[in-house]
């Protein structure tokens, strides 16, 4: 039987980095600061949180959110099946379809009650999308 190598004379290979956990907690924090929170250039948009439930037969429900950055007089609205900003007043007053949100093939009907708007495909299908909310922090001059 081999003896067992001895410890104390080793170097620990996982003692590099020296520095504390706490300074690597503080790096990692500061890092996903600067990447969550940094700002986006005036008049741009990013999605932030996409889910996707599949669940019921023939139906897919998706929920999405996005982050803008809109100058004076937009707000975070859908052009083109994509986040944009738009001109306030089409979410003031919910003419979803001024702010084209469907695809270029597609028509936009808004929904009889104005809680959102269906875009119809050449070949009959439909998307309905509801706006839940609609949450403002800054607007950019």
């Amino acid at each position: 039987m081999a003896p067992s190598p001895r410890i104390g004379n080793r170097k620990v290979a996982n003692a590099w980095p020296s520095m504390s956990s706490t300074f690597w907690a503080i790096m990692i924090l500061a890092s996903l600061l600067i990447v969550y929170c940094s700002q986006l250039a005036a008049g741009t948009c990013e999605i932030v949180t996409l889910d996707r439930d599949s669940s019921q037969p023939r139906r897919t429900i998706a929920r999405q959110t996005a982050r803008c950055a809109c100058k004076k007089g937009q707000i975070a609205g859908t052009t083109r099946a994509q986040p944009a900003c738009v001109d306030a007043r089409i979410v003031k007053t919910k003419q979803w379809c001024e702010m084209l949100p469907c695809l270029e093939e597609e028509g936009c009907n808004l929904l009889i009650n104005k809680s959102g708007w269906t875009c119809t495909q050449p070949g009959g299908r439909v998307k309905t999308t509801t706006v839940s909310h609609i949450l403002c922090f800054k607007v950019l001059n």
